[in-house]
């Protein structure tokens, strides 16, 4: 078994088959990789659905594992723990896999011994559309777009692999531990950073991420995650999992002081959008800004 693709879930059946389909349609031989779906306590007909695509499907290696301990982080840990292949991808459930994406993940770490993390790209598919108001940083905010080309590189110092489309070496997390459970979203909850603080921990035992392209994936972003109602939420809970971070590396006035020098730049920035007449870019990136500081500072 070479590659575990994990995909923890919360009452999300739709999106759950979803992206299932794209996991069967991998080019890789189903030999090579298993997919370990997590369900994290769901309350909806996610076991019922998932056992007929797998019936479905019998020959692909799909199972459920359980995790009654609510938490993503808890569910992808659990997820951790119960596979099977040397490598672990963590995808979430509103997303879809490239063709390639297991294909690309396995050839990788098999020609690159010395590297125990990677990320591939990370492709938005909004529901309605890309919205007019949406820029650079809102949209890091709600839907991680990750490219940096189509050659094998290491991610940038202060970047790290998004969330939905990380892999590892399954030895790394006796090295490093796996995901903090205090981080991560919870249920309906909008805290996370569980994935910065994981990568942080890499960092500081001296390994560094890489970039693997082709193994894609698309962020499927419905229209409920584009209401002012989510983003105010959504902004303020960033800046809490930034302090919560922070705290438990006794970083919180560094981290203040950077978002001070953030909201300087917001403004900045905002005068730019507004004078090339794009008022409601400027709008939203000053109101994420506010969310975040709100979040940093209480």
């Amino acid at each position: 078994m070479k590659l575990s693709i994990i995909i923890a879930t919360y009452n999300r059946s739709r999106d759950l088959q979803r992206a299932l389909e794209s996991v069967v349609r991998q080019t890789a031989s189903p030999a090579l990789w298993e997919c370990v779906v997590v369900n994290n306590n769901s309350t909806d007909s996610t076991a019922e659905d998932f056992a007929r695509f797998a019936a479905k499907h019998a020959d692909y290696q799909l199972r459920m594992v359980y995790e009654p301990k609510q938490g993503l982080s808890n569910a992808r840990n659990c997820g951790i723990a119960a596979a099977q292949g040397d490598y672990i991808a963590i995808v979430d459930d509103d997303e879809t896999l490239e063709a390639t994406f297991a294909e690309r993940y396995i050839s990788f770490f098999d020609s690159h011994p010395t590297v125990v993390a990677a990320g591939g790209a990370v492709i938005p598919r909004y529901e309605s559309g890309r919205p007019a108001w949406m820029s650079h940083y809102p949209e890091r905010m709600i839907a991680n777009p990750v490219d940096l080309g189509a050659t094998p590189t290491p991610f940038p110092k202060h970047r790290v692999p998004a969330g939905g489309n990380m892999a590892f070496r399954r030895e790394v997390f006796e090295h490093i531990g796996a995901f903090n459970p205090t981080l991560g979203r919870n249920g309906a909850t909008l805290i996370g950073g569980e994935e910065n603080d994981l990568f942080e921990r890499l960092h500081a035992k001296g390994y560094r991420a890489w970039f693997v392209p082709q193994a894609a994936i698309f962020h499927h972003i419905p229209d409920a995650k584009l209401t002012d109602e989510y983003f105010d939420q959504l902004s303020i809970n960033v800046g809490r999992s930034q302090r919560m971070r922070a705290e438990l590396r006794g970083g919180v006035a560094a981290l203040r002081r950077a978002e001070r020098i953030k909201g300087v730049v917001a403004w900045l920035i905002a005068m730019g959008y507004l004078l090339v007449g794009a008022p409601e870019k400027a709008k939203y990136l000053l109101r994420m800004r506010r969310g975040i500081s709100r979040g940093v500072f209480e």
